[in-house]
């Protein structure tokens, strides 16, 4: 879930704030920004397994960064002292996620530097990075999943976006972290119903105990240290191999330093039996791997080529053109993608 990017557009020009400088640089009293606009009480349950509830505030304060708008919220204490608070937000030292609102967007953070999330509030189901567009692609492979599990929800943009174009696919989404899940509301994704469930807990956890067998494994899990500890190992991947449907697809999404990188391909690679395609997301920085459960599984790209316009109309998604780059790569080998990386 850590993206070394910002919405496109008016987000993009905001990136010019003080950061780790401090609130000295942008000339005003912190205290400034520490009176809350707005709070709205919310009581939440930590664990699943914890009884006892917190009481917690989602406090809105004005965004202090320089040359930027907007509000910042946090899910914190009501007593909290907001002055320390907005210079731990100022500093990179808070260790929980904050939203971030101006205009027209929403978007969700790990730190200032790293945007976790991003959405559209005149089109939240939108997929607005072009890496979460691209993990779409998965429906050049599996044109009809009937269950799509993902591990790590962030913002819920890839749910959001399922749940509503695909209307007869069952998804389930794990996300380990309750501070992630107290902005659900605020990125609208949709409650629970009888096609989502979201699940509080440890994604590799519930793959080891996983009874059904997903179609589709999407793998976007990482916190603001980068990847998370859990999704790090081989027995992670084979537990994600062994839990896929026959025909089975994961689409995992990798940031971070080129040798996490290329170590957690090799990994990849060897579950699966080296039928993996690489995909570049070259303006964000992200490579997107493609696993199949099957390991002679071979793509028909005569047939995906053409039915990829078609699909271009029916999902708003430029599957024309990640047709023919997924066909590229698989052409070069994966081992070109690790010197790829290497680089």
């Amino acid at each position: 879930m850590r993206r070394q990017h910002a919405l496109r557009g008016l987000r993009r020009q905001r990136r010019a704030g003080i950061g780790r400088a401090g609130a000295a640089q942008y000339g005003q009293d912190v205290a400034t920004f520490a009176s809350p606009i707005c709070t709205t009480r919310k009581t939440a349950k930590l664990r699943p397994h914890i009884t006892q509830t917190t009481q917690y505030a989602m406090l809105e304060i004005g965004n202090p960064f320089l040359a930027e708008y907007g509000v910042i919220r946090v899910l914190e204490h009501e007593d909290c002292d907001r002055t320390q608070l907005v210079k731990q937000i100022l500093s990179g030292t808070y260790d929980k996620p904050y939203l971030i609102e101006e205009g027209d967007s929403r978007s969700l953070y790990f730190t200032r530097e790293l945007t976790q999330s991003g959405m559209r509030l005149s089109d939240p189901t939108a997929l607005e990075f072009t890496y979460t567009q691209k993990m779409m692609s998965f429906l050049l492979f599996v044109h009809q999943p009937q269950h799509i599990l993902m591990l790590g929800l962030g913002g819920g943009s890839l749910v959001k976006y399922c749940h509503r174009y695909l209307p007869t696919t069952r998804i389930t989404a794990l996300e380990i972290d309750p501070n992630i899940l107290a902005f659900r509301e605020q990125f609208m994704v949709p409650p629970d119903d009888a096609r989502l469930r979201v699940v509080l807990g440890d994604a590799a956890q519930y793959l080891r105990h996983c009874r059904e067998n997903p179609d589709v494994v999407m793998v976007d899990a990482f916190d603001r240290d980068g990847f998370s500890p859990s999704v790090c190992s081989r027995a992670f991947y084979l537990d994600v191999h062994d839990a896929l449907a026959p025909g089975g697809v994961m689409v995992a999404n990798m940031v971070g330093p080129k040798d996490e990188r290329a170590a957690h391909l090799n990994i990849v690679a060897d579950v699966f039996g080296g039928n993996i395609i690489m995909l570049s997301v070259a303006d964000e920085g992200n490579y997107l791997v493609f696993a199949f459960r099957d390991a002679s599984f071979e793509p028909r790209w005569r047939w995906i080529e053409g039915q990829a316009k078609a699909m271009h109309s029916r999902y708003g998604l430029a599957f024309p053109e990640f047709a023919a780059m997924l066909k590229r790569s698989r052409k070069d080998g994966y081992l070109q993608g690790i010197l790829q990386l290497a680089q």
